[in-house]
């Protein structure tokens, strides 16, 4: 009689751990699941920023091109690179402050470079502005 007891005490025992294991196993599944989408998501736009840093870099070389052959030279506007585009200007005359933004979709960036030109071009700036 005792032991018929014991059985009917513990029929649900081995669902309710069955229970506990598999919300656990489930908790750990979408956590791990979060860390993926949130890792995805940093990962594109890291390389949004970056395309938009080439893009600027580019419109900083090309300006630099340009004043070379030209020292009148001020800019030009929505330059195409690529997959963006650099709006690109040029002010004033020795030295010069070449400011490119690059953008690509949705990201900006923005670099200044000081241009000293006498016959030879001498750079003694070059940075991100934020």
């Amino acid at each position: 009689m005792k032991i018929s007891n014991n059985l009917k005490n513990k029929k649900g025992q081995t669902l309710l751990m069955l229970l506990v294991f598999m919300i656990i196993a489930i908790t750990i599944t979408s956590a791990a699941t979060m860390l993926i989408i949130v890792n995805s998501s940093n990962t594109q736009k890291l390389e949004g920023g970056s395309i938009a840093y080439q893009i600027a870099e580019s419109g900083i070389e090309n300006a630099l091109l340009r004043l070379l052959r030209n020292p009148n030279y001020t800019g030009e506007a929505g330059l195409t690179m690529g997959s963006g585009t650099a709006d690109i200007s040029v002010s004033g005359s020795n030295p010069y402050t070449i400011t490119s933004i690059g953008k690509s979709g949705s990201f900006s960036r923005t670099l200044q470079v000081i241009v000293n030109y006498n016959g030879n071009m001498t750079i003694s700036s070059w940075r991100e502005v934020y």
